[in-house]
């Protein structure tokens, strides 16, 4: 089907931290490319995307950061927009979901759902924080995952093996707010009965889509849709996020994957006022196609998720594709926000500056299209030197020289009045090069489509070192002259290519070459005779090996453990703190309990008693280390029996930034049995 217009929308990012080189891999880039081929091709498109402003985890930044959930959103929003201008992905909208409009459109979404009986009413139980006093979101608890074994994964998501998870799946749940085990308490809530949709989701995906998604994307979906789905709540109990819209629904909030990729919808019907359109084209034309550009962590809500409430609703159409990218790793690790094991693009802009091409092109090179690519420093800059300095930056610089020196920087007609290839195997090369990046950006092959291109630069260079026009020149002249008018034919057809990928560059090359600063594909690309170009300039300045050592220096900084202290907890009287008795004692004699990987059990003299103390600290310490060693003691705890032994008192130690353990001693040696105080 030939479609008149598309929608391409690009996964929201949470308006809760800044962007960084994985988010640009995983989603915004290749969205970026596949809507600026298209606009060259003059196809009608809207290319919308905004900031998601609610949710857990807008409310745990603004606990972190000590300030409300708005001054995060209107911080991060700002900072983001700003980075996505500057860096050159080109939004036709960037909107925000915490506007009046988004409000609207979600609260609407969900009446007509819920007027429709599309939602089911389910009383359930769900975790409670008996400290913090109130029900926790899937992001504000923690465990281990049960699928991995990740101890920090999060209630809905597991980021380690990015599998999707519910709270109750998580081994040893604890709550994130207070540190506290959470209890159950039941709570009423709106579900999704998704189930009800696995006919219609199974010939619509496992049959129709077949042999077009992606697939990564497909083998995702078949593996939910073959285990079968179950219903899923649509609302949730948070103070952040916009308020269920019925009677008796206090306290109450959209699920963040119900009202985000609504931001979609209500952000076209923002650019479509201003724009004086009409939104619905975009959404309800069947003559639309919509296209969602996610990573691989969002695959399931837009592939099944918000279908399901598309066709619920019952006159959108439904994503013609999801063309996912699965994850970017970062030298040999995976990347992580709360690490801060990442390249972010505010420091990338602000360490390269007039260099966001080379990393578009970096990141192109290594899409991570159906599987994890990894991203170093090193390879950065060998891509950079060894590609767009020495192939594509060399070639420019090389003709643009060699113009002037023969020629006053004139193109000779050589009889004619406009410039045209006489050589047949560059015309073709060059045809060619269009046939395979239009068959690559139209099946979303950013990778291959990108070193078409690239093909043809290196073609361009052959072709000059071939016809040596600077030997011709001295028997020749008119040989040298065509060799030189065959070369700027393909970098100005070069600039044209790499437009949706190096738009900045591309505006270069067409600024030296005395050409307008853009080129659709349909259109002709013409060098009258004596054409005159400008003089040479460099396109790309080499990465040296200083700078490479300064990111890779700056990242290895981050893996330096910051010291966080867990929460306090709950004051007490004096008179409680007289009742402990801590004293100090030495090491006489240390042993590993058998059957364990964590246990010592320890001979202490405590002054007035040898006694066994069992201690969870094997891990960190080799028995025949620590014997001698003087240790406070809180003597008075009552014993206890730990795998078969009595255990009588408990040694102090201190957990350091990395979670290592340190024992508590006094600063001088001091008899044994001395309080401390």
């Amino acid at each position: 089907m030939t479609f008149k217009r598309t929608t391409v929308t690009a996964a929201l990012p949470y308006a809760n931290g800044p962007l960084h080189i994985g988010h640009i891999a995983g989603a915004y880039l290749p969205a970026d490319m596949y809507v600026r081929y298209l606009r060259l091709k003059r196809h009608e498109v809207a290319f919308i995307c905004g900031s998601d402003e609610y949710g857990a985890a807008i409310m745990m930044r603004a606990k972190k950061e000590g300030i409300s959930p708005k001054q995060i959103i209107d911080k991060y929003h700002a900072e983001n927009k700003k980075a996505f201008e500057q860096f050159g992905i080109s939004f036709d909208m960037y909107h925000r979901t915490s506007e009046p409009i988004h409000h609207e459109t979600a609260q609407d979404f969900f009446k007509t759902l819920y007027e429709k009986g599309e939602f089911e009413e389910i009383e359930s139980e769900q975790y409670f924080d008996e400290t913090a006093k109130q029900f926790l979101a899937d992001r504000f608890i923690m465990g281990t995952c049960p699928k991995c074994a990740n101890e920090n994964a999060y209630g809905d998501q597991c980021e380690k093996c990015g599998s999707t998870l519910s709270p109750s799946e998580l081994i040893s749940p604890k709550s994130t707010l207070s540190g506290a085990v959470p209890v159950l308490r039941k709570t009423k809530h709106w579900y999704l009965p998704m189930q009800k949709a696995e006919n219609w989701l199974k010939k619509w995906i496992l049959e129709d889509k077949k042999g077009i998604w992606k697939t990564n994307v497909y083998g995702q979906c078949r593996s939910w849709l073959e285990n079968g789905l179950q219903a899923r709540s649509m609302t949730r109990d948070l103070e952040w996020g916009i308020p269920v819209p019925l009677p008796h629904a206090e306290g109450k909030v959209l699920y963040v994957w119900l009202d985000a990729p609504i931001g979609y919808i209500s952000a076209t019907k923002e650019w479509a006022k201003q724009k004086g359109k009409d939104w619905e084209q975009y959404w309800k034309s069947p003559d639309t196609r919509l296209l969602h550009f996610i990573g691989k962590d969002n695959i399931v809500f837009h592939c099944i998720i918000f279908p399901i409430i598309l066709k619920a609703h019952g006159d959108f159409i439904l994503p013609d594709n999801v063309p996912a990218n699965e994850f970017l790793n970062l030298e040999g690790d995976k990347l992580s926000t709360s690490r801060n094991w990442a390249v972010w693009l505010d420091d990338y802009m602000r360490d390269f500056p007039n260099r966001n091409d080379e990393l578009r092109y970096v990141i192109g090179s290594i899409s991570p299209e159906t599987s994890d690519s990894e991203f170093t420093w090193k390879d950065f800059q060998a891509r950079i030197n060894n590609e767009l300095v020495a192939i594509l930056g060399n070639f420019i610089n090389r003709i643009l020289v060699l113009q002037h020196k023969y020629f006053e920087g004139k193109l000779q007609g050589l009889g004619k009045d406009r410039i045209d290839f006489t050589d047949e195997n560059l015309r073709n090369a060059t045809g060619k090069a269009y046939d395979l990046v239009a068959e690559n950006l139209d099946n979303f092959k950013f990778k291959a489509a990108l070193q078409a291109v690239m093909d043809l630069a290196r073609t361009a260079n052959k072709y000059l070192t071939d016809t040596e026009p600077w030997k011709t020149i001295k028997d020749s002249p008119e040989k040298t002259a065509d060799s030189l008018n065959n070369a700027f034919l393909l970098a100005g057809h070069l600039a044209t290519l790499f437009q949706p990928f190096l738009p900045n560059t591309s505006k270069k090359i067409f600024d030296f070459l005395n050409l307008k600063s853009e080129f659709f594909w349909d259109e002709e690309l013409i060098f009258e005779a004596n054409h005159e170009v400008k003089t040479p300039e460099l396109l790309f300045q080499k990465i040296e090996d200083s700078e490479i050592e300064q990111q890779i220096a700056k990242l290895q900084e981050s893996k330096k453990p910051v010291f966080k202290p867990e929460t306090a907890k709950e004051n007490i009287d004096f008179e409680a703190f007289t009742k402990t008795d801590i004293r100090t004692a030495t090491i006489l004699e240390a042993e590993k309990v058998p059957k364990t990987t964590k246990l010592l059990k320890l001979k202490l003299d405590t002054g007035l008693d040898q006694r066994t103390v069992v201690s969870g600290i094997a891990e960190y310490f080799k028995p025949e280390e620590i014997i001698g060693k003087q240790v406070c003691l809180l003597a008075n705890l009552a014993p206890r029996e730990i795998k078969g032994i009595v255990s009588q008192g408990m040694i102090l130690l201190a957990s350091d930034a990395d979670g290592s353990l340190k024992f508590v001693s006094p600063e001088q040696a001091v008899a044994n049995g001395a309080v401390v105080k």
